[in-house]
């Protein structure tokens, strides 16, 4: 079969894991990848599922290797911090089948805590990288992937970012290869790594990336494109495009395997044109290198490390213009901020009122960091919230955490979070819990997890009770709670953070935004009663606002008649109607 449509980068991914013969693939939401799962998961002829956490998938596809077929994993690139401690060894061990890890950057950082550089991480594990820069690479370079993957006994990372996944473009689609299952062998010195066996595999590895470092020269995904030879860049991904895109004319070094780099074919280029530059976002990870080779080259002196790339960043520093068709004008701000009726800005209305601070978590409940609500004081990874609450009870004593609680969301303590629970019941913590479960993967766009009852593909599975795994691991009181019962969430609140006792408090509602729910009340506003305190607009819900008058108003096409600003209301002027 041969058919050209678009695709996302993201959609491509999962077509080129389906032609590549890939017969499982494991993996955490995280943005700018979740979409791969998404998409795989149409592909009856791969398992895919969500797992708890990167780690838990980085693991179940190493084992699918081991086993003989090819595999995949997937996630962010915060998540391959969770998924390292395998990777680092799954690089000694090598593989069976061809094994992929999918991992997407977030340069500019549109939704994630830092901008950390994947390139660096396969470096330091010893795991080659590919780098595509459109949708048809990001499919073909899946296959490349699993065959460099099996040629060289490797794990192999696909780097993404979030450019390319969210970018369409053409793909020409292929069939499914269908690859033989590798028939397992056993073999201690490959895959147990006790120190005796991890010592000769390191040096496996390393005869491994100089095989694979002198075949760079000759692959077909670094390629020299010819062209005026009085400036030449080397680059990769989506910089390329813009390289394209700004200096078409220029001599251009193009790169799909970014690690290891081909010196040979770099110091052949660079003696073909009169002044080199390395255009790569992010870190230093190219340049470095070339310059290690001793070949001038110009690089991060003249582009940041910081954000996503332009082709009007290059203009300017190339050609010192600006050739950008939008208005400089600034725009309004537009601070984000919790959905109407989102069950989280009850929970954070209360804790403000109760002047307590909250050790965050990653996940939309970062959102009560700021105004109106106010109340999160950290957010550091996945699961941090509970871990951090406990060094300050630790560090401070019992007393400092009767201001404070931590709060996380459902899929994040799954993914995470109960490890940490684990170690406050072990070492007698006293300090309060809020498990704010919405009933899915909220900032990620709503995927199921194991507390949700369904899997990836939507299959009734058991459902984790959250209440019942706290009281498993021995936290002694945990209570459950709708946390639109606000007077009642406030007295439980209230008790818990004094309490001389781990509390766990599970505050159970679902996203507004899952599908299948019908609202059936709107909250309206009697403007008789309406005293213009504006303390209803104090939770920073969208769906309240002034009149010029002063009085509130709440829009019927956005409120879903949670009734939170019925309980802020001390007049009565507003209550809770049928549509």
């Amino acid at each position: 079969m041969s058919k050209t449509t678009i695709m996302l980068g993201n959609e491509a991914i999962a077509r080129g894991a389906y032609e590549a013969g890939i017969k499982l693939s494991s993996a955490y939401p995280g943005t700018p990848s979740t979409e791969i799962s998404e998409y795989l998961s149409k592909y009856d002829e791969v398992y895919t599922e969500w797992a708890p956490n990167e780690k838990v998938a980085a693991e179940v596809a190493i084992g699918a290797s081991m086993a003989g077929v090819r595999s995949m994993a997937c996630m962010k690139h915060v998540g391959l911090n969770v998924a390292s401690d395998p990777l680092y060894t799954f690089s000694y061990t090598g593989v069976g089948g061809g094994a992929v890890f999918v991992v997407a950057d977030d340069p500019g950082m549109a939704s994630s805590q830092n901008e950390q550089d994947t390139r660096m991480i396969g470096r330091a594990a010893h795991v080659p990288v590919l780098e595509p820069s459109d949708s048809q690479e990001a499919k073909d370079f899946v296959k490349l992937a699993c065959e460099i993957s099996e040629k060289y006994d490797t794990p192999v990372i696909l780097r993404t970012t979030t450019k390319l996944a969210h970018s369409q473009s053409r793909v020409t689609l292929s069939d499914r290869c269908e690859v033989e299952v590798k028939p397992y062998e056993r073999d201690v010195t490959k895959y147990v790594m006790m120190p005796s066996s991890a010592i000769g595999r390191h040096v496996v590895v390393e005869k491994m990336e100089n095989a694979l470092a002198e075949a760079a020269n000759y692959l077909s995904v670094n390629r020299i494109e010819p062209g005026d030879k009085r400036i030449g860049f080397i680059t990769a991904g989506v910089a390329y495009q813009y390289v394209k895109e700004a200096c078409p004319t220029a001599s251009v070094l193009k790169l799909g395997l970014v690690n290891p780099l081909p010196r040979r074919l770099i110091e052949e280029f660079a003696a073909s044109v009169e002044e080199l530059y390395v255009f790569e976002e992010l870190e230093t990870v190219i340049e470095e290198q070339v310059r290690s080779y001793g070949i001038v080259v110009k690089g991060k002196e003249l582009f940041t490390r910081q954000g996503e790339y332009s082709a009007n960043l290059l203009r300017r520093v190339i050609y010192g213009k600006d050739e950008a068709v939008f208005s400089k004008e600034a725009t309004p701000g537009r601070p984000p901020i919790l959905c109407p009726g989102c069950p989280h800005r009850s929970v954070f209305s209360v804790l403000k009122k109760l002047k307590l601070h909250a050790s965050g978590d990653i996940g939309c409940y970062t959102l009560g960091a700021v105004n109106p609500l106010g109340v999160v004081d950290n957010a550091i990874c996945m699961g941090s919230s509970i871990s951090a609450l406990h060094g300050m009870e630790k560090a401070r004593g019992k007393d400092y955490v009767k201001n404070w609680v931590a709060v996380i969301g459902d899929s994040t303590f799954l993914h995470t979070g109960v490890n940490s629970l684990i170690n406050m019941v072990y070492n007698k913590a006293t300090s309060t819990v809020m498990i704010l479960d919405n009933r899915t993967t909220g900032m990620t766009g709503h995927q199921d997890h194991a507390a949700t009852g369904k899997t990836l593909k939507g299959e009734a599975t058991h459902e984790i009770d959250l209440e019942v795994l706290c009281r498993a691991i021995g936290v002694p009181k945990v209570v459950t709670v709708n946390p639109f019962d606000v007077a009642l969430l406030e007295d439980t609140v209230k008790s818990a953070v004094a309490s001389d006792e781990l509390t766990v408090i599970i505050a159970k509602a679902p996203c507004v935004l899952l599908k299948g729910q019908v609202f059936k009340n709107v909250c309206t506003v009697d403007s008789e009663k309406c005293k213009k305190c504006g303390a209803c607009l104090r939770v920073g819900c969208p769906a309240i606002t002034r009149e010029e008058s002063g009085v509130a108003k709440i829009d019927p096409t956005m409120c879903n008649g949670c009734g939170l600003c019925v309980s802020l209301c001390k007049f009565g002027a507003i209550e809770v109607v049928e549509r």
